[in-house]
């Protein structure tokens, strides 16, 4: 791979990380309920975390063509602490917050593909380790969003009588 395909790579992803931390900032902005305000602001300053970690290899590779191994030690999900039972029924209660939750299980997804793919293809054993620990991290956050994904359905699923037994 070309060092310019790989700064365009890392360009994308720096660019699907700001666009996760405005989405996430702005859902919070809309948010009434505090503590879902907290859980969606809690998502965008991870997702800053995740634009520090891509700067910092994007610069690292612009200088010395290689990448710095990152600090692996724990994705630092902080998230799983601020979503609470009584938060995910707030989530459900609120329509604008629920559809939030599912565009951005989308985002996530997209996050996911692109660090998954490149993890694979990638030839330097730094930038592999780099994409395989980002597409770990954002697989949580897509793992937790689909558990509150799957509640919503089951609790309009539930209020609706829509149960086929």
């Amino acid at each position: 791979m070309t060092e310019s395909t790989t700064l365009d790579i890392l360009k994308n992803a720096i660019l699907l990380e700001k666009r996760g931390k405005a989405f996430y900032r702005m859902a919070a902005g809309q948010s009434t309920n505090a503590d879902v305000k907290a859980f969606f602001e809690t998502m965008a300053d991870e997702e800053v975390q995740h634009v520090k970690i891509l700067s910092d290899q994007y610069k690292a590779f612009r200088e010395t063509g290689k990448f710095r191994a990152p600090e692996t030690a724990s994705t630092g999900t902080i998230s799983r602490n601020v979503l609470t039972p009584e938060v995910k029924a707030r989530i459900a209660a609120a329509d604008f917050e629920a559809a939030a939750i599912s565009a951005a299980m989308l985002m996530e997804e997209r996050s996911i593909a692109l660090y998954s793919g490149r993890g694979q293809s990638a030839q330097d054993p730094e930038e592999k380790k780099l994409y395989r620990w980002l597409a770990e991290w954002e697989k949580e956050h897509l793992e937790f969003l689909a558990a509150i994904d799957a509640e919503l359905k089951e609790r309009i699923w539930n209020d609706n009588g829509f149960w086929p037994f």
